[in-house]
């Protein structure tokens, strides 16, 4: 589907674009636009192989940061062996190892021990790099003391770990975060397997100790920021496989996304890449973007890489059913597998999509200024931004300030700046993404205001 990029309008024609109504927000591409190669990866994602994937989490009994390692049957030690040697089983492309670390006695971990991430890397063409993500640590309170405060690592929790309670303790996990884990594992093997080259290098990564406070994610975090590791995006899943609420009301057919804001922030493109992308290729599962970090005073493994400069979000069932999560009650039955699998195909979607398509433009200077101004007339849009390898067109997005979605795109050929008559930045949000030749997009660039420097006003003593 080679695209036919259009050539920078001139201010004539925009205006006669714009009063045919051409530059209002493109409705969704018809299905014969979509790559059939995501098209096919999508449907291969197997609700048979999520369900033998939870089974098997689930035998481990528990999974808790804490317990055995030295069974081969049971235990955080057994469970990571295991998820190790099956993602290597998928194909020869994968890079599977052991991301580990030596953590202190702190916090929630109640001893010094050693936790390992496991990941598996599937290289592309650049080094920049898609992460989809769960954790296999579980954790279980004696007496069901899952509640409506259940979950997350951040804010007050009426459930946070007992130092003093047996370590090996069941705790089966199995939604939380056994269904973000099995999505994971599935998609390292629907991408491995898919004979598709991405320009983007993926990683399926199943993290560990999140229920100790995201230690995992975060050492990981810190190392990508360490070795300058390029990450573009994190699409992380915790709690994503259960489609009854305990309030009853059953939704399968939607999918809450949490980001970081403020409005423009990289977290916010990515959320709402994933809710254009996730309703072209999965039109029956709405995606639900969330204005906030994470549900109100809890946080997720993406949260650690938010606050380390890296796009992230979370993905959240829709319907939670609290009192089995931190719970012995956490097992397979609370499973709906093929909700679940329309969750697995929304990731694989949106991380196809971002790993085909040139990286996002840049919309700065190299003073980190956003090049965008009022030139020439005072009255007008005027915006440029750095090519972006790949690319041969790039779509410009604007919006009304208040607004928190696109409301209007226009595509441009493979040009770097672009003039908006009438079209005042003070009133409007602007964005562009960048186009490869068979029409994938990548996540949005905005032009944001610079941070304003704090006032230092020397006065006299009085």
């Amino acid at each position: 589907m080679l695209m036919r990029p259009v050539k920078n309008p001139t201010a004539p024609a925009l205006a006669a674009l714009m009063a045919l109504g051409v530059s209002a927000a493109a409705p969704a591409a018809p299905v014969s636009d979509l790559d059939p190669q995501i098209v096919k990866l999508v449907g291969s994602v197997s609700e048979e192989r999520l369900g033998a994937i939870l089974r098997k989490l689930e035998s481990f009994e528990t999974r808790s940061t804490l317990s055995s390692t030295d069974s081969p049957t049971r235990g955080i030690g057994a469970a990571r062996e295991w998820i190790l040697k099956e993602m290597q089983s998928y194909s020869p492309k994968l890079q599977v190892s052991f991301d580990s670390y030596n953590v202190l006695k702190q916090g929630r971990i109640t001893r010094d021990v050693e936790i390992r991430n496991v990941m598996a890397v599937l290289p592309g063409r650049s080094p920049r790099r898609i992460y989809i993500s769960g954790h296999y640590d579980t954790v279980a309170f004696a007496g069901g003391q899952g509640n409506s405060n259940a979950g997350g690592t951040t804010g007050a929790r009426a459930t946070s770990p007992d130092p003093a309670a047996p370590l090996d303790n069941p705790a089966p996990g199995v939604n939380d975060d056994g269904s973000g884990t099995a999505l994971a594992i599935e998609l390292s093997r629907v991408f491995s397997q898919s004979g598709i080259e991405f320009d983007a290098t993926l990683v399926f990564m199943a993290h560990v100790a999140e229920e100790q406070g995201l230690i995992g994610a975060w050492l990981h975090a810190k190392k990508a920021v360490d070795q300058k590791i390029p990450i573009q995006a994190v699409l992380n899943n915790d709690i994503v496989g259960n489609d009854k609420g305990g309030s009853g009301i059953v939704d399968g057919a939607t999918i809450r996304v949490y980001s970081e804001g403020p409005e423009d922030s990289p977290s916010r493109s990515l959320a709402r890449f994933v809710q254009r992308w996730g309703a072209r290729y999965v039109p029956s599962h709405k995606v639900r973007p969330m204005s906030r970090p994470d549900r109100f005073g809890r946080g997720g493994d993406h949260s650690a890489y938010n606050q380390l400069g890296f796009a992230a979000v979370g993905f959240r069932e829709s319907r939670e059913n609290f009192t089995k999560q931190h719970d012995v009650r956490d097992t397979f039955d609370g499973i709906s597998l093929p909700y679940l699998a329309q969750n697995a195909r929304v990731n694989a979607a949106a991380a196809a999509t971002l790993a085909l398509a040139p990286p996002p433009p840049s919309v700065v200077n190299e003073r980190g200024q956003p090049t965008i101004t009022r030139a020439p007339s005072g009255y007008d849009a005027n915006l440029t931004w750095a090519a972006s390898p790949g690319a041969v067109a790039y779509r410009v997005f604007w919006r009304e300030a208040w607004g928190p979605d696109w409301q209007h795109e226009l595509t441009v050929g493979n040009v770097t700046h672009l003039l908006l008559p009438g079209i005042q930045i003070d009133d409007h949000v602007f964005g562009v993404a960048a186009i490869d030749a068979f029409g994938h997009e990548s996540s949005v660039t905005a032009w944001v205001s610079p941070a304003r420097a704090q006032m230092d006003i020397k006065t006299s003593g009085q």
